[in-house]
């Protein structure tokens, strides 16, 4: 008997709704049944391209719509809290972009209230969801490389962008960190964990943004993590983990991998490629399936894209964001990390930088 469908809902009608909505589709046990944007104008369209029967011009209307299952909140990162929050506050589940808020604050809220409403939340890090990458962290975790001692990876786009985009806009949390920097740094946090300290430094904008960050994450293992991003150098976009016993290479777009390569001592290289079977290298369709296999199971979250991860690398992005100072409109004087590592640094009988 075919599996009942998941009934999606659509919030917002940029480029990155466009590319999840076409992928999603695709999957013969979803059906998106709703969309909603600031504008009705832009709503409709957005519904006539996709062959969507409803279309809102506000967000509360999409929450309040009983036929929906779940929403996909993919408004800029700076309204993340408000519009998952109204969808969550309504009973909805959610799956929201990357990065999951502005700062660990407004994560911690969206956690808070999803647990209290007893409704489904996750974080659309696709990456996590990955087939490949999920096969590079097991053999991580089964101990292919032996203790990991570091950790590479880079993600960064050429420009130039002009001051008045986004990336350059502190009102919109503009800057390489939140919108490149959270994939390398998400993936520390897949390998290694929440670190215990933190060191970053960056090349920051007139408007006070970062241009490109470097930071160094700090194990209570003894692992080092170097993660950089940029939004004015094109980098290879490639990670690489070193272990007591080998090392894994992923050359190119680690975070949606066409291939990796595990060098082992005193074997040959051994490469693992991407299944066409999975589908396109670039679909979201993996976190997808991921929601709704979730969502039939009565789970209120995701285990490979757990809550508690997101919080982590959300402290760990505030704590870098400190470090190099900066500090998006409305946040206030001690709102991010130096606290709150303090409170993880607690917990773990370590004293934070």
């Amino acid at each position: 008997m075919a599996e009942q469908k998941v009934r999606w809902g659509i919030l917002a009608t940029g480029g990155m709704a466009a590319r999840f909505t076409a992928d999603l589709v695709d999957l013969p046990d979803a059906e998106v049944v709703a969309v909603a944007s600031r504008t009705e104008a832009s709503a409709k369209a957005f519904a006539e391209r996709f062959g969507i029967p409803r279309a809102y011009g506000d967000w509360e209307s999409l929450a309040r719509d009983e036929d929906v299952d779940v929403v996909y909140v993919a408004t800029p990162h700076a309204a993340h809290r408000a519009a998952a929050g109204l969808c969550l506050e309504a009973g909805r589940s959610v799956l929201c972009e990357k990065p999951f808020t502005l700062n660990a604050r407004e994560a911690g809220e969206l956690v808070a209230l999803a647990r209290e409403r007893g409704v489904f939340l996750m974080e659309a890090m696709w990456m996590y969801c990955n087939p490949l990458v999920r096969r590079l962290k097991a053999l991580v975790d089964d101990g292919a490389i032996g203790v990991v001692r570091s950790l590479q990876a880079d993600f960064g786009l050429a420009g130039p962008f002009p001051p008045v985009h986004r990336l350059r806009d502190p009102a919109q949390g503009g800057g390489a960190l939140l919108d490149l920097g959270v994939y390398p740094v998400s993936f520390a946090q897949l390998l290694l964990g929440e670190p215990a300290d933190v060191a970053a430094r960056a090349v920051l904008s007139p408007e006070g943004v970062d241009l490109q960050t470097g930071a160094l994450l700090s194990y209570d293992s003894g692992a080092l993590a170097s993660v950089h991003c940029s939004i004015v150098g094109g980098t290879p976009n490639s990670a690489s983990i070193t272990g007591s016993l080998g090392r894994i290479d992923a050359p190119d777009g680690f975070f949606f991998p066409e291939r990796f390569v595990l060098h082992r001592d005193g074997r040959d290289p051994e490469e693992f490629t991407a299944d066409p079977a999975d589908g396109p290298r670039a679909s979201l369709g993996h976190e997808a399936r991921e929601v709704m296999r979730a969502l039939r199971a009565r789970e209120s979250e995701s285990p490979l894209v757990p809550l508690e991860g997101t919080l982590a690398v959300m402290r760990t992005l505030d704590a870098i964001r400190d470090r190099v100072g900066v500090r998006y409109p409305g946040e206030q004087p001690g709102e991010q990390s130096d606290e709150l590592l303090g409170e993880v640094a607690a917990e773990r009988e370590v004293t934070p930088a």
